[in-house]
């Protein structure tokens, strides 16, 4: 005898984690996380349908010139910055805060690439004299789970191509709102894709992204190393979700 349908669907439901998360992006002066500092940065919460339920967004005014090639993805330049911006150390704290409150809540954080945020986050917050977030958790990065459900995809995983493929709208790509927001629905869209195959808490696939991290970094690097990018000792480093 086949089982009733609502027990049949029930195995296919998302997570329960997802009827809430998180999201979390930065728009940045570049790419060294150490030594780069915070322009724009946006924390919000998502319900299970994707529906932005509250959000909030800062600029700073970093305190270092903008470059050129940095203003032009995020849009926004040394004057604007410096005209319109809050303090830079202000701006950090209160995204510290903001997270902060809600991983004690229990309520998993979506950031894209999570290395570069909260590491980028962490030695802002350090340069200020600011308590930073040393390890981040519960956090998911859907760049992470979707290597991990689809690994042999080709194509760049860039989010704006990862958005299209799940048919997550992204307006306004590399403005931290759109992209946190973005990023967020593409975490539930997977949740609706691999639900059978998903842990059944936050918890538990933050561990997996652990692992999964460290095994993409190590592909990454054999494959970089063959096509001569880097040297044979060279390694990725695959830590996750902060460096």
């Amino acid at each position: 005898m086949n089982p009733p349908r609502s027990e049949m669907l029930s195995l296919f439901e998302t997570p329960e984690w997802l009827r809430i998360v998180g999201v979390f992006d930065l728009e940045t002066t570049g790419v060294d996380v150490t030594t780069d500092r915070i322009v724009t940065a946006h924390v919000g919460l998502l319900d299970a349908s994707g529906a932005v339920v509250r959000a909030r967004d800062w600029l700073a005014d970093p305190g270092v010139e903008i470059p050129e090639g940095a203003a032009a993805i995020h849009g926004i330049s040394t004057e604007h910055a410096r005209a319109h911006g809050r303090d830079a150390a202000a701006v950090v704290a209160e995204v510290v805060q903001a997270l902060r409150a809600l991983l004690d809540a229990g309520i998993p954080v979506v950031a894209y690439n999570a290395p570069y945020d909260f590491s980028l986050l962490k030695n802002e917050a350090l340069r200020h004299g600011i308590d930073p977030i040393a390890a981040p958790f519960p956090v998911i990065d859907p760049l992470v789970v979707d290597k991990a459900y689809d690994r042999w995809r080709r194509g760049k995983r860039t989010l704006s191509v990862v958005a299209e493929h799940y048919a997550v709208r992204l307006d306004g790509a590399h403005e931290a709102a759109a992209d946190a927001v973005a990023a967020g629905r593409v975490a539930q869209a997977l949740a609706e894709r691999f639900a059978p195959w998903l842990p059944p808490t936050a918890h538990e696939l933050h561990t997996r992204q652990i692992a999964w991290a460290r095994a993409q970094a190590e592909s990454l690097t054999e494959y970089f190393i063959q096509i001569g990018r880097i040297e044979p000792h060279d390694r990725l480093d695959g830590s996750w979700p902060i460096r």
